[in-house]
This record gives structure tokens, C-alpha cells and sequence, in this order.
């Protein structure tokens, strides 16, 4: 069975448009950066497919420093004929090559009747090593682990797709949806973990596949990093960063003896390879959402089934009703905002959560997500008005009158009033619908106006 991903049409109208310039894939190791584009080579007339970690498909790069010549060599050794064959180049981790990353411009711009593809795992590490790296002659996509939506997908569940994309959201989908983003809580999104789920239809497997990718990203440290306290702070920081609960500090992180500089070298590094994302509080209640580096971060390890794997917490996953009770809260927001991170495919998307501190008492909102001209509050918490002091906080200081909560209810939306006296409707969302987001701000902000604003 063949598990197409919406990255697929995504790169159909990349290369539809005429203005289409070389496209090079970001995103972690074992995402599906290789099986993704392999699939798509299959539309073209020709698929010629580059791993610049062989040795052989590298020296074409240092043979070649015309554009012209290699595709002249390519071509006779993939025995292309006709001048009118659609051509799809890959270029699989191309940061082992420095000089195939600068011949990326020559490609846009002497040879546009060739399709490029160029990805890497580890190429934010490559860039310091390129003295002249094609700025402007390139394009970025950037790919995650599945959605929920493509979960439901590959598990034989499409038929679910339209009542999760129906907006407003019917109550006759939710246990269905619910049950299926429980699943998805545990499998994850990691598209080998995926793929043995939907043809064995069983998990024991599971915790063995993320076990070995999680130790994939260990053995990569030597490349992440040079020098031996380098590697062992950076080992450190990816065996210690699933057990960290919330907010972290950089010194003495994970229990150990190393100093903050130490500790946040190798955090941007594993920042950087897309292992453990840095997530940055803000202060600001508008846009733009400005992130304050001098406050202490949250961590996003890249997907939730390595983070409950490490923790053990698959057999309390089985048993809990809502996930927002499990690990005090921290699975269903780390999930949340991994399918937040899932939408943004055009940009190296970069969460933030809100904060407020001051020596009388210190507020916290989840997550701020930007909508046109609004920057919306996201809470992930379930219970009542009561406990929605930190978002009458943000409230009470922004411009606008939308907050959104996700949690295990069905759609609806709420008039409250702050402490201070502010109007403000909630919409509540069940958690599973956070990767339609979008379209339900739009909803939002078009369909309810306070009285003052329809006057």
C-alpha cells in the first residue's frame, strides 16, 4: 500500500509554477523526506535519485562544476534522450556535499527545464561550511511528522476526514475523532511507526521503532557537535530532554554540573537538526509576538510517541479518557503543538506561549497563535471559568475579544467577562481539531462581534 502524504500536492504546485525555483526539504531524519520525493519522482519521465553519503553520487559534484556537464554525464548514464523529458533531479542529503548546495543557483538559473529537489537532515550544519549558498535561487519546505489528518488516512479511516474538516464542527463526529486522536496520541507520527500500525494493527512493535529512531538522533551527536565535552553535553541534553516537565533552565539542566553556555550550545544545536525544538515564551498581547530568549523555554521533543515511549506511559495512555489529565497535561499540549508545527510547511515555525511575571503573581497562557491582524490566546486546559486566570490576564492587555481553549468537549463558544470588567468570547474546541486552527480563527473573528463593535 502506497501512504501519500499532503506534502505530495504540495510539491505538484511547486512544480506547476513557472517561476519555480530548486527545493530544498527541511526536516528531522526519519520524517519521510526520501520516501516523500521518491514518490513524487514517479510523475515524472525521469527520476534520477542522488545520495551525496555514497561516495560515488558525491564526486559528480567535485567532477562537475558546470551545471551544463553534470546534467550532460546524468543524462547518458540515465540514458535520457528526448530534450522534452521531464526531469526530476533529487539531491539526498546534500550537506555531505558543499559544492552540490552552491550549484543550486546554476540550476535556477541556467537550467530551469530541470526539476530539483535537495534535502538533508542535518544542512543547517553544512550552511557555515558553504562560502556562497544560494540566497534567493531556493525554496524551502519544510516537512514533520504526520498530522492527524494524514493519521487518519493511512490508518483506514478517511471516511473521518469530512466531519473533521466541517467547520462548524458536528457533535455526531466527536466520539470517533476522539477515540482515533487517542490512538494517535500513542502511535504518533513518525511515518515507519505509522506504517507498521496500519498493516499489522498492532503497537507492541511501536515502542521497539521509536526506541531505534530516538537512538538514531543519539548516534548523530558526533555530527551535531565536535569535541568530546561537546558530544557528552549534547548526549546528555537528548537522553534528559523528555523528562524535563515544564519551563527549563539551561544551567544544571537535567541534574547535571554543566554551565548554561554549555548547555544551550548544545540545545540550538539539537534545535538546529530539529530533534528538540526550543519553544520561547513572549510578553507581547499583539502582534508582532516578539520572543523573550532571556526567559526560560519549553521543549518540544519532535514527536509525542518518542516522548511517551521514553516516559513509559503507553499503558496509562491506554486507560486515561481525557489526555489532558495524563503527565499533568504535558502530552496533550506537547501534541497540540506538534500538529501546530505540522501546519506551517512553508516557514521554520516557531511556537510561543505567553507570559506575565511580576513579584505579586505570574500568569501563563499555552500558546498565541497569529491571525491576521490578531494574536489569539490558546489554553489547553479543561475545568471551569475559575481557572482561566492567566487568560483573563491576557485578555484584559490585548486589543481583540478572541480566546480559544482546546479539551475533551464538543464545539461551542462562550461569552465571559474578566475581573477587570473585559468582554471576550472562548471558543471551545475538541483538542483533535487543532490542525484545522486556521480555519477556525477565521470562523471566529467573522461570525462573533461584542455589541460595541457591530455599532
Amino acid at each position: 500500500m502506497k501512504y501519500e502524504r499532503q506534502a505530495l500536492n504540495d510539491l505538484q504546485l511547486w512544480s506547476e509554477d513557472k517561476r519555480r525555483k530548486p527545493l530544498i526539504l527541511r526536516g528531522a531524519r526519519q520524517v519521510g523526506k526520501s520516501t516523500l520525493v521518491r514518490m513524487f519522482g514517479e510523475r515524472f519521465d525521469h527520476f534520477i535519485d542522488l545520495n551525496l553519503e555514497k561516495p560515488a553520487d558525491a564526486s559528480h559534484f567535485r567532477k562537475y562544476a558546470d551545471v551544463n556537464d553534470l546534467m550532460t554525464f546524468l543524462s547518458l548514464r540515465e540514458a535520457i534522450i528526448s530534450k522534452d523529458a521531464k526531469v526530476l533531479l533529487f539531491i539526498d542529503e546534500i550537506q555531505e556535499e558543499p559544492k552540490a548546495i552552491r550549484l543550486l543557483r546554476y540550476f535556477y538559473e541556467e537550467r530551469p527545464d530541470i526539476y530539483v529537489i535537495a534535502a538533508g537532515s542535518l544542512l543547517e550544519f553544512a550552511l557555515s561550511r558553504v562560502s556562497s549558498f544560494p540566497v534567493g535561487r531556493v525554496q524551502y519546505y519544510y516537512l514533520n511528522p504526520l498530522s492527524f489528518k494524514e493519521f487518519l488516512i493511512w490508518t483506514g479511516y478517511k471516511h473521518l476526514v469530512s466531519p473533521y474538516e466541517e467547520v462548524p464542527f458536528k457533535e455526531t463526529g466527536f466520539s470517533l475523532l476522539i477515540d482515533e486522536y487517542h490512538r494517535f496520541a500513542m502511535i504518533g507520527g513518525m511515518p515507519e511507526a505509522v506504517a507498521t500500525y496500519a498493516e499489522t494493527g498492532e503497537m507492541n512493535r511501536l515502542p521497539i521503532i521509536y526506541r531505534d529512531i530516538w537512538n538514531t538522533y543519539l548516534d548523530d551527536v558526533a555530527k551535531y557537535t565536535t569535541g568530546d565535552l561537546k558530544r557528552e553535553v549534547t548526549r546528555h541534553l537528548i537522553s534528559s530532554a523528555p523528562f524535563q516537565m515544564d519551563r527549563v533552565k539551561f544551567a544544571g539542566f537535567g541534574d547535571s554540573e554543566y554551565r548554561s553556555r554549555e548547555v544551550k550550545e548544545g540545545m540550538l544545536n539539537l534545535d538546529l537538526a530539529r530533534v528538540v525544538k526550543i519553544i520561547r515564551p513572549t510578553t507581547s498581547v499583539d502582534i508582532p509576538a516578539i520572543p523573550d530568549s532571556r526567559k526560560r523555554p519549553r521543549l518540544q521533543i519532535i514527536d509525542t510517541a518518542i516522548l511517551n515511549t521514553t516516559l513509559g506511559l503507553l499503558a496509562d495512555m491506554v486507560r486515561v479518557e481525557d489526555l489532558g489529565n495524563l503527565y499533568r497535561g504535558r502530552i496533550i499540549q506537547h501534541l497540540v503543538t506538534q500538529e501546530l508545527i505540522t501546519l506551517h510547511t512553508r516557514e521554520d515555525y516557531r511556537p510561543l506561549f505567553w507570559v506575565r511575571e511580576s513579584n505579586q503573581a505570574n500568569s501563563e497562557v499555552d500558546l498565541v497563535y497569529q491571525h491576521g491582524k490578531y494574536l489569539l490566546p490558546v489554553e489547553l486546559k479543561s475545568g471551569p471559568q475559575g481557572r482561566l486566570r492567566s487568560l483573563h490576564q491576557f485578555m484584559d492587555r490585548t486589543n481583540h475579544p478572541y480566546a480559544i481553549r482546546f479539551l475533551r468537549n464538543d464545539f461551542s463558544v462562550e461569552r465571559y467577562t474578566t475581573l477587570a470588567g473585559t468582554p471576550y468570547f472562548l471558543m471551545n474546541l475538541p483538542y483533535f481539531l487543532m490542525g484545522q486552527i486556521r480555519e477556525y480563527a477565521d470562523y471566529f473573528v467573522n461570525n462573533y462581534k461584542l455589541e460595541e463593535e457591530e455599532e
